[in-house]
């Protein structure tokens, strides 16, 4: 007759992990009798997923323009997981890097071909009615995707090129923030003042935007591949991995996203402006402020043609 399965090795365990935490083993047993079990659809949480989705008009690709827009935010949620896993590692080692690298830059790869469905799954006629319900916003006051740039680089490699000679990193928040590349999409030119798309998003996210760019000045991606030994910065496969998803991020995603835009704002229906009133093309195109996370894993030539033949 086989032995009668015990179970005091997990009883045992079960009792370790709750003395830990100054728990009562009991208490959290007895709760197991009351629990419901799991179902698929309370851990995903479908219904309260399913029901976000709340239109503006009554033009059905409407639907797709913002279900498409939610997944890119919880895409960009998985993205900065992954960053802070790199972020806070004690011990970091070449093959936890990069394959952390690898997952974002997957990320990121899904991203830029799945602008196919914004370019070809909406009709023109439809996206240039709703747009304007949508006026001051803009995919542009994305906090997410800020914040994947902060954790990504050193903040000089995101300061606007005009003001780059005169910021350090002895140079306050406060006046970093103020130039940095995507601030001028917001301003006006010739006066400065910002626009309602700028004041907007700056009275949302500035103060939460500070206290990131604060925590992440020396623990983003470029800083902490800078602390690994030398050899280590050579390793071909991180290199590779690297600038995989710096072009990716800062030029093919970048890019994908232009030629989404342009495909409906310069179609000849509407008045040809984003609805958040920013200068689009030179905001978007990376031939214009050069966004790039980690300069030195580029040649100079590839700096100086960067985002120019796309």
């Amino acid at each position: 007759m086989a032995d009668k399965q015990t179970y005091d090795h997990l009883i045992k365990a079960l009792e370790e992990k709750y003395k830990a935490i100054d728990q009562d083993t009991d208490d959290h047993l007895l709760g197991l009798l009351y629990s419901k079990p799991i179902t698929y659809w309370d851990y995903i949480q479908t219904d309260a997923l399913l029901n976000l989705q709340i239109q503006r008009t009554t033009l059905p690709d409407e639907m797709v323009f913002i279900a498409y827009h939610q997944i890119n935010e919880l895409i960009f949620k998985m993205i900065l997981w992954e960053i802070s896993q790199v972020s806070e590692k004690e011990n970091l080692d070449v093959e936890f890097f990069e394959s952390k690298i690898m997952r974002i830059s997957r990320y990121f790869d899904m991203l830029t071909t799945s602008f196919n469905i914004m370019r070809e799954g909406m009709e023109v006629e439809q996206y240039m009615k709703f747009r304007y319900t949508l006026t001051p916003a803009s995919g542009f006051q994305s906090a997410q995707y800020r914040l994947i740039e902060f954790a990504s680089t050193e903040l000089i490699n995101l300061i606007d090129y005009r003001f780059r000679k005169d910021i350090d990193r002895n140079t306050p928040l406060t006046h970093a923030f103020e130039h940095l590349y995507w601030q001028a999409a917001g301003k006006d030119h010739k006066t400065g003042k910002k626009s309602t798309l700028l004041v907007n998003f700056e009275a949302r996210y500035k103060t939460d935007f500070l206290s990131f760019m604060e925590t992440y000045n020396t623990k983003n991606l470029w800083t902490r591949f800078k602390e690994l030994p030398k050899a280590d910065q050579e390793d071909k496969d991180l290199v590779k991995a690297m600038r995989h998803y710096d072009y990716t991020v800062n030029v093919t995603w970048v890019m994908a996203h232009y030629n989404a835009a342009k495909h409906y704002i310069e179609s000849g229906i509407g008045d040809g402006e984003a609805t958040g009133g920013s200068d689009w093309k030179k905001y978007m195109h990376p031939k214009y402020q050069r966004r790039i996370f980690f300069p030195d894993l580029w040649s100079e030539k590839e700096l100086e043609n960067w985002g120019q033949n796309v």
